[in-house]
């Protein structure tokens, strides 16, 4: 199969009858050209699906109009921020390009600068960092990080109430009867991911029951790591009644290890989740977590990256959004029996 040649400037002239001067006058809209030759050579231009090289137009206009959002993976979480990214771009004249190394590239600390260095200076204006493991990039292009890492940072931030969230999830389970919750933790270099385990843990102290350490495990974010230490917990000599975790990913594989052990969920285990994605509500049976909008945080994101480009105020370069518990059927009052 051979591949069909790219289009190029003088292919458009070439058809339209015109020179390629007149042709880039036409692109980038500049005088010179009268209204039907521009409106001619704009016709062969969608004929021929001529598309004008980002690299090209940046070291013409210093600017190429796409952000870049980088993601270590698509998962749930980023593929659902993606989705918000997109509507903030709508009818701004930008465009987005997403790069991602199949979570290969959190293997090493700062894969931000490697990405960031590639893609920075001739084809984005800026870029989103989503879960970066290091905060402290310079490249010259404005950058806004949705979930930072724990260090601080002077970079502009989009993230959500998660110390809040993760108390409202305990303080839940503590209402439905439970005294022995376990919590399968996130990355434990976000931000994010040590505010819900201190809002297990002030949750748990507020109700006068001390943390059982060895119910505390590393979830991550990777399904393999999260099904390991899910049954560690559930195959415990004293296993834990409830489980909470800090993503859904990590419950939803909680509730697919309570399963292959026979054990009924929520009659035998109670799961609760943090983010509320779409696979969440598709979880047997759905799953009970806590929300945090995702999607808002992706389109809130763009937006103020868009002003950080064209130099515009950022009225508040880092922005909390809340977080609420979602009850589904995941979760019930333990059983007799563990009372």
């Amino acid at each position: 199969m051979e591949l069909t040649p790219r289009v190029t400037i003088r292919d458009v002239a070439q058809r339209a009858g015109v020179s390629v001067a007149t042709v880039s006058k036409v692109i980038n809209g500049r005088y010179g050209v009268s209204a039907a030759t521009a409106a001619h050579v704009q016709a062969v231009i969608r004929q021929v699906g001529y598309e004008a090289s980002l690299v090209a137009q940046s070291l013409r206009n210093h600017r190429t109009n796409v952000i870049g959002i980088l993601v270590a993976d698509l998962e749930p979480f980023s593929t659902e921020l993606l989705k918000g990214a997109a509507d903030g771009i709508r009818d701004s004249g930008f465009e987005l390009v997403v790069y991602s190394a199949g979570g290969r590239a959190t293997d090493h600390e700062g894969w931000e600068r490697r990405y960031l260095s590639r893609l920075s200076g001739t084809l984005i204006d800026g870029a989103i960092l989503v879960t970066p493991t290091v905060v402290d990039v310079s490249h010259g292009s404005p950058v806004v990080a949705v979930d930072p890492h724990a260090g601080s940072t002077e970079l502009p931030t989009v993230d959500s109430d998660n110390l809040k969230g993760a108390r409202l999830a305990v303080e839940y389970l503590l209402g439905l009867g439970h005294r022995r919750i376990a919590m399968l933790t996130g990355r434990p270099d976000l931000q994010s991911v040590q505010l819900r385990e201190d809002g297990y843990r002030q949750a748990m102290a507020a109700a006068g029951i001390p943390v059982t350490e060895d119910l505390v495990r590393v979830g991550g974010f990777e399904a393999d790591q999260a099904a390991r230490a899910a049954r560690e917990l559930l195959t415990a000599e004293d296993p834990p009644t409830a489980v909470f975790a800090a993503n859904d990913v990590s419950a939803i594989v909680t509730v697919t290890a309570a399963a292959q052990l026979g054990l009924r969920v929520p009659a035998d285990l109670s799961v609760v989740g943090f983010d509320n994605v779409p696979e969440s509500v598709l979880c047997v049976p759905p799953l009970t977590t806590v929300e945090q909008p995702i999607h808002e945080m992706g389109r809130l994101a763009t937006r103020m990256l868009i002003k950080l480009i064209r130099g515009e105020p950022v009225d508040r370069p880092h922005v909390t959004l809340d977080t609420k518990l979602i009850v589904r059927q995941s979760s019930a009052a333990p059983p007799a029996r563990s009372n």
